[in-house]
């Protein structure tokens, strides 16, 4: 059975069940691409290509998951409520993304929030998405077609930004020691004497491992094993302007003489990158468990 023939072909029964049954799909699970929803069909022995799904979605308003999590939403009593919380997020990068695409966004001073009220634009919501993607597949595993899917966006629209994955990797690594190198010089200078200043700068490292974004999480953790070294040189530069900020405030401690302050700072910002590995959220917070670690560095634990 042909379901892409002309319009003129009468329906037959059984095309009316493969379009009941895509229609159903597109409100159980809208998240489903054409492709997901063929093979659907197939196995339960309904015969449809990818594009006959997309003709019928057109046929009926719903040919993307925004505009199928847009009907599900308005034809619920519940509205919103009635999306799963994934399912809001979606929606929420898909009508932003739309919102980018139409130029309504992205204008000085014009602020438009997404997850947690962080203010982002198109570039942002990328960075973003990479940063998450390298973070759970690795780098190698990460393609610019699935960064582009997370965030709604065809892989065209990355490589407006970023002219290659490299690039894109390194603007990621780049942008999250901007920003949390400028945190902690902040909070440093706020301490009132060297250990204080190193207590505040660790604050803030362990905040951004366990509850920055996707971007700001970077400083804690290497994303990925590259097996490039040539890309991780590249990002050497960054990690060492942020090591020298610890390696002024070590210096500063009145520690033991002979005490191997170079061992120490390696110890303290290795202690705390691992965090991101068995952090539970809930028992301590960030800050609790900064100042744990260097009150142990400062005071030991012996008896």
């Amino acid at each position: 059975m042909n379901t892409q023939a002309s319009l003129s072909t009468a329906p037959t029964s059984d095309e009316h069940d493969v379009e009941r049954t895509i229609l159903l799909l597109a409100r159980s699970e809208p998240e489903l691409g054409q492709a997901a929803v063929a093979e659907r069909l197939r196995l339960s022995g309904l015969q449809i290509s990818p594009s006959g799904v997309r003709y019928i979605w057109q046929k009926h308003g719903l040919e993307t998951a925004v505009k199928r999590l847009q009907a599900l939403a308005s034809d619920a009593d519940a509205g919103l409520e009635t999306l799963t919380e994934n399912q809001r997020k979606l929606l929420e990068r898909g009508e932003l993304s739309a919102r980018l695409a139409r130029g309504e966004c992205g204008a000085e001073g014009d602020v438009h929030e997404f997850s947690g009220g962080e203010p982002l634009e198109r570039r942002q919501l990328i960075l973003n998405a990479a940063a998450e993607l390298f973070s759970e597949q690795g780098y190698d595993r990460s393609s610019i077609r699935d960064i582009a899917r997370k965030v709604g966006l065809l892989p065209g629209s990355v490589y407006h930004y970023f002219p290659s994955k490299d690039e894109l990797y390194l603007a990621v690594h780049r942008e999250g020691f901007e920003r949390v190198l400028g945190r902690v010089k902040a909070a440093a200078e706020g301490g009132s004497d060297p250990w204080d200043r190193l207590q505040r700068a660790c604050e803030v490292h362990v905040s951004g491992i366990v509850e920055g974004s996707p971007v700001d999480r970077i400083t804690g953790h290497s994303l990925s094993f590259t097996g490039a070294p040539e890309l991780l040189s590249k990002i050497q530069p960054y990690r060492e302007a942020y090591e020298d900020v610890f390696r002024e405030l070590i210096n500063a401690l009145p520690v033991a003489p002979g005490t191997d302050r170079s061992l120490l700072r390696l110890f303290l910002l290795g202690g705390m990158n691992w965090i991101y590995l068995w952090y539970r959220e809930g028992r301590r917070t960030p800050k609790d468990i900064a100042d744990a670690m260097v009150d142990i560095v400062r005071r030991g634990v012996t008896g």
